[in-house]
């Protein structure tokens, strides 16, 4: 792989990884039903927030 291929593919995940960190935390807004269902979801919930 190449140098710009490697820079895209990072990028590529950089941007999935936010894209799913927003969701999960709008999710939990919307449901707070689902506090404590998963504990993977409560941490990220948590994370964001206090990264914010």
């Amino acid at each position: 792989m190449d140098e710009k291929t490697t820079d895209q593919l990072r990028e590529r995940r950089t941007n999935l990884r936010l894209r799913h960190a927003q969701a999960i935390t709008s999710l939990m807004e919307e449901r707070t039903d689902l506090r404590g269902v998963h504990a993977l979801a409560d941490y990220f919930d948590e994370a964001v927030r206090w990264s914010a």
